[in-house]
C-alpha cells in the first residue's frame, strides 16, 4: 500500500472555477481553494524544499492539483454532488472578492443558504472516481 504522496495516487485534488471570471479572479480563487485542501488534509503536504545551496523553502501539496473550469451551473452541480457523496469541499463565493480578511469571508458565506451561494469556485479531495463524478461536465482549465 502506498502512502498518500507516492504514485500511483489513490485520491485526487481538484479545483473548479467558473469560466466567466477574470484571470486574476481565477488565480485568486484557485490559490485560496488549494490552501483549504492543504489545511484540511495535512497528510497531503510534502516535506520542505531546499536548493543545492541549502536554502530552504516551504512545503507544498505533495500530489497534483488539477484545475478545471465550468459554468456557474457546473459549479452548483458539483457542490450538490460533493455534498451527496459526503466529501468535504472548500467554496469560494463572489461576495468574497469584496472582503479583506478571513473572518469577513466566513461571514459572507454564513449569511447565505447553501443552495443560494453565488459560487465562483470549489475544491475537493477524495477518491479519483468520486472526484471525477463530482466534476462531471467541467473541463480541464486551458
Amino acid at each position: 500500500m502506498n502512502d498518500a504522496l507516492t504514485p500511483p495516487f489513490d485520491t485526487k485534488v481538484a479545483v473548479l472555477v467558473r469560466d466567466d471570471l477574470e484571470t486574476w479572479q481565477r488565480l485568486n480563487v484557485t490559490a485560496f481553494l488549494a490552501s483549504g485542501i492543504a489545511a484540511a488534509y495535512p497528510q497531503l503536504v510534502g516535506e520542505p524544499y531546499a536548493d543545492a545551496d541549502g536554502q530552504r523553502y516551504l512545503a507544498l501539496l505533495g500530489i497534483p492539483v488539477l484545475v478545471f473550469e465550468g459554468t456557474k451551473e457546473h459549479v452548483i452541480a458539483a457542490r450538490e454532488r460533493g455534498l451527496r457523496r459526503q466529501l468535504p469541499i472548500a467554496v469560494y463565493t463572489s461576495d468574497m472578492f469584496r472582503t479583506g480578511h478571513d473572518a469577513a469571508n466566513r461571514a459572507t458565506v454564513s449569511a447565505v443558504a447553501g443552495a443560494d451561494l453565488d459560487l465562483v469556485g470549489l475544491a475537493v479531495h477524495g477518491p479519483k472516481n468520486a472526484v471525477d463524478k463530482i466534476l462531471k461536465g467541467a473541463r480541464l482549465h486551458p
